[in-house]
């Protein structure tokens, strides 16, 4: 799923809300409400769409931030019903973030090794669709507003490099790649003109042609232009001045950041240490299964051997990108036809499948899911095409299961159609929950029966090591003196993912710092709940309700999902 953009809460609404004491059940519904809409109706009416990124509004937002944590955390949570306490969980949960993120310098640092500010404002600018001239001119209104949000971004990143706030240079080998692609010498070739290649019904031929003018003269005066300062900024003075230590503990008060990071990604009270050694088990155990699947091959030389055959043979890569789209659109309705033996509630929203798109697919991971939060949008399942020889299809099911169908896409759309929950609990997304879920999707595909083919099984594992791998590098190279290197040696070693995903995979974990961990540890959760189910209620045991019971709140905290899941076994028991 993508990295949440650092966004400016509107002041006076926060202040507005915070001024209003949650004393009953009806008044936290009330100060929820009010609080979400208000945040909601602002953001909304700003003509850019864009926050406002100034150091005023950010320190002013995180002052009314603090304010209603404030207020949320006097709340007497005793007298508020099951739906009223998750809300508030979740509603703390993610004021908190919004603080330690400021707290901690995430507006000096606005990229990952795969994304950043300057590709992320596309899918910001677009996530209204296109439809009407007045859908056209507010885009526009939003594109005039780029430059100066681009500008506020530059600045910060300057500071960061002052005070120490930088992503290591070891990651940003080719990220200026992704900044030229946004850079066109005819505006009609930029991502920003997209939804003016097609003129919408009931438009006037003259009109149409004067919002393309138009169109194409903000392009050529102000966006390309700021993309090129942009360029020329990161190649000339960022990259040269980024800091040479990867670790996330080498950042002013470094150690209390990657701890912060750890527990917010995870929802789970443990040390780096701990979550280590739990990746170092889960590696031992993954190994002896893979090694378990080699000897069903057949294949008679050692483990690394087995691992660069998968990495070269031309069996298991396609040659076109059109090839990979449709063998992952096929697996997708083939598990689309198992769901019913594993849930008793589907999704109404469907989902397509998609390539990354090509601004960003170089550095990007291998898949992901996106879209499918705006009511009736569809979600979809992206593949990414670049390199097809790093592209293997003994991974393609577990990818499949995991950013499409039983993972992503139906967690997000059950909860977004959720019309009894509030719609900041539709709408919200924690990692531990989504990727844990997601992972242990990829699980689930062995009980309606995919990965028979063993390289297939062996692609399931190597993506169940890639992910017990991150606790054992993401902790390693954070707080453990691990180097880039020693992290994809081992990523390398204990894998079958190409040597192109595996460094690109190790970028991610230094410049997300402790958002990896949450998959095995959200999996491992899960697995485990089930099992205390399972146990619980032996033969009144029912897979679907159990699956329905872990989806049917949304997102939640680990925490609030076994307390969930405890009410469940109660409630079967008591038939």
């Amino acid at each position: 799923m993508k990295q949440k953009l650092l966004v400016s809460l509107c002041c006076a609404a926060l202040m507005a809300c915070a001024q209003q004491p949650a004393s009953t059940p009806a008044d936290f519904d009330r100060f929820a409400n009010d609080w979400w809409q208000r945040v909601e109706q602002v953001q909304t009416n700003t003509k850019s769409g864009l926050p406002d990124m100034s150091p005023a509004a950010l320190e002013k937002a995180q002052q009314q931030r603090l304010a209603l944590l404030a207020e949320l955390n006097k709340t007497d949570a005793s007298g508020l019903s099951e739906q009223q306490k998750i809300n508030l969980a979740i509603l703390q949960y993610r004021v908190q973030n919004d603080i330690d993120e400021y707290r901690f310098g995430a507006h000096y640092m606005p990229l990952t090794a795969e994304s950043g500010f300057h590709s992320d404002v596309l899918f910001m600018l677009n996530m209204s669709s296109v439809k009407t001239e007045k859908d056209l001119q507010t885009y526009l209104e939003k594109l005039a507003a780029l430059p100066l949000y681009m500008q506020q971004q530059m600045d910060w990143m300057r500071q960061g490099l002052a005070k120490g706030y930088t992503q290591p240079k070891a990651v940003l080998a080719g990220y200026e790649d992704s900044i030229k692609s946004f850079i066109s010498t005819a505006p009609q070739q930029s991502p920003f003109y997209r939804p003016l290649l097609k003129q919408p019904a009931g438009i006037d031929p003259a009109r149409w042609q004067a919002l393309q003018q138009q169109a194409s003269a903000l392009i050529s005066q102000q966006i390309t232009p700021v993309y090129q300062q942009y360029l020329d900024f990161f190649t000339t003075q960022y990259v040269p001045g980024a800091r040479d230590n990867i670790a996330a503990v080498a950042l002013p008060d470094g150690a209390v950041y990657y701890q912060n990071r750890l527990e917010h990604y995870t929802t789970l009270k443990m040390t780096p240490q701990q979550v280590h050694q739990i990746g170092l088990q889960e590696v031992a155990r993954i190994r002896a299964e893979m090694q378990q699947v080699i000897q069903q091959t057949g294949f008679k030389g050692s483990f690394a051997e087995f691992v660069q055959f998968l990495r070269t043979d031309p069996q298991f890569y396609v040659t076109k990108p059109e090839q990979l789209l449709k063998e992952a659109a096929y697996l997708s309705k083939k598990i689309d036809a198992q769901l019913p033996k594993l849930f008793k509630t589907l999704p109404r929203t469907p989902y397509g499948v998609e390539p990354v798109p090509a601004e960003i697919a170089p550095k990007y991971t291998t898949g992901r899911y996106a879209g499918g939060r705006a009511a009736g949008e569809p979600g979809f399942y992206w593949v990414n095409t670049y390199a097809l020889d790093r592209r293997p299809l003994y991974e393609l099911e577990a990818l499949t299961l995991h950013e499409a169908v039983p993972g992503h896409h139906l967690q997000v759309a059950l909860a977004n159609e959720q019309e009894s929950l509030p719609v900041y609990r539709r709408s919200f997304y924690t990692s531990a929950f989504g990727e844990g879920w997601g992972l242990y999707s990829e699980y689930l595909g062995l009980e309606v029966g995919f990965y028979t083919d063993p390289y297939s099984n062996f692609g399931r594992l190597t993506y169940e090591m890639w992910r017990a791998c991150r606790l054992v590098v993401d902790t390693g190279m954070h707080t453990m003196g691990w180097s880039r290197q020693q992290a994809i040696d081992f990523l390398a070693q204990n894998t079958a993912l190409s040597m192109h995903n595996v460094t690109t995979e190790v970028d991610r974990y230094i410049s997300w710092p402790a958002q990896a961990l949450s998959y095995k540890l959200g999996e491992l959760t899960i697995k485990r709940l089930r099992q205390k189910a399972e146990k619980a209620l032996g033969d009144k045991f029912n897979v679907r309700e159990f699956h329905d019971a872990v989806l049917s709140n949304g997102s939640v905290p680990l925490s609030v999902l076994e307390q969930q899941i405890d009410l469940y076994i109660a409630r079967v028991q008591r038939g």
